[in-house]
C-alpha cells in the first residue's frame, strides 16, 4: 500500500534540495579554479587576502603576455599534449594486453608474476627515480620526450585494473567458442576482448593522460632545455629563487588547467559510463 509520504511523488522525481546540495558541492569544487583566475588577473597581494577576493582584476592579458614571453609556454603545452596523449593511448592498449594475458591465458608463473606486478604499487615512486635516470642516461634519452613517454606506457595499476575488468566481463565460454571457430589468441583479443573492455580502457587512458599532464618530479629531473619543457616545468620556470610572483604563476597554471577542463567537458559522460560499466555484473 502506498504511504502518505510517497503518494504524491512521481517515480524518479528529484527533490529541490538535491539540486541545492549538488549546486553547493559544485560551487565548492569550482571555487579554487575561479580563485586561480582571480589571482591570475591581479597580483600576489590578492592571493593573501582574507576573505579571498571574488572580483577579477584587469591584468590578465598583461600577465598572459609575460607568461608567453618569459618561457616558451605554447611549446610546453604542446609537449605536454604529446607526452600525455602517447602515455594515455599506450596505457589503454598495453595494459589491456597484459590484463588479458593475466586474466585469460594460462602460463607457468602467471599468479606469481601478477602478485609481483601488484606489489610494485607499494614502492614509492621516488625510489625509482635514480635507477630510472641511470637507464635514460645509458640510452641517451636525457633531455628528450622519450624519457617521459616510455616509462609511462604501462603501469601496475593499469594492468590490475584491466585484469579485473576482463575477468568480470569476458567469459571463458566466449573465448572457447572463438577458438573453435579458428581464432588465434591475437584475434580473440583484438576482435572480441578489446571491443568489450574498450570503455574501461578509455577510462584508464584518460587517467594516464591526466597523470602525465600533471607530472612534475620526473620531467623536472630529466628535462634540461626550455624548448622541451612540459607545462608543469614551464610553470616552475616562471618563478625565480628569490621571489615568487603568484599572479604570474597562477596565469601559467590557469593556462595549463584549461585543456584538462575542456577534456573533462567533452568526455565526462563517457568517463563515468566507463567507470560504472560492469558495476552490476556478477
Amino acid at each position: 500500500m502506498t504511504s502518505t509520504a510517497t503518494r504524491g511523488r512521481r517515480p524518479g522525481r528529484v527533490r529541490w534540495w538535491t539540486y541545492l546540495l549538488l549546486s553547493a558541492a559544485a560551487a565548492v569544487c569550482l571555487f579554487p579554479l575561479y580563485w586561480m583566475f582571480i589571482v591570475a588577473t591581479t597580483d600576489t597581494a590578492t592571493a593573501t587576502k582574507m576573505p579571498p577576493e571574488v572580483v577579477p582584476g584587469g591584468n590578465f592579458f598583461h600577465l598572459l603576455d609575460l607568461v608567453l614571453n618569459t618561457v616558451p609556454f605554447v611549446q610546453a603545452l604542446l609537449n605536454s599534449l604529446a607526452v600525455a596523449t602517447a602515455i594515455g593511448v599506450g596505457q589503454a592498449v598495453l595494459c589491456s594486453l597484459a590484463g588479458f594475458a593475466f586474466a585469460k591465458l594460462r602460463f607457468r608463473g602467471r599468479n606469481t608474476l601478477f602478485v609481483i606486478v601488484v606489489l610494485t604499487m607499494t614502492v614509492p615512486t621516488q625510489l625509482s627515480v635514480i635507477p630510472q635516470y641511470m637507464i635514460m642516461s645509458q640510452l641517451g634519452w636525457v633531455d628528450t620526450l622519450q624519457a617521459l613517454i616510455v616509462p609511462g606506457l604501462a603501469s601496475a595499476f593499469g594492468i590490475f585494473w584491466m585484469r579485473q575488468h576482463i575477468s568480470a566481463t569476458i567469459s571463458d565460454e566466449l573465448m572457447q567458442a572463438a577458438r573453435i571457430d579458428g581464432a588465434s589468441t591475437g584475434q580473440v583479443f583484438w576482435r572480441i576482448a578489446f571491443p568489450i573492455v574498450r570503455p574501461a580502457a578509455f577510462v584508464l587512458g584518460l587517467f594516464g593522460f591526466v597523470t602525465a599532464w600533471n607530472d612534475f618530479l620526473w620531467p623536472f629531473i630529466v628535462l634540461k632545455s626550455p624548448e622541451r619543457y612540459t607545462a608543469q616545468i614551464a610553470i616552475k620556470a616562471l618563478q625565480n629563487s628569490l621571489d615568487v610572483d603568484l599572479g604570474l604563476a597562477m596565469s601559467g597554471s590557469f593556462l595549463a588547467t584549461i585543456p584538462l577542463v575542456v577534456l573533462f567537458v567533452l568526455v565526462g559522460r563517457r568517463m563515468v559510463a566507463g567507470i560504472l560499466e560492469g558495476a552490476f555484473k556478477g
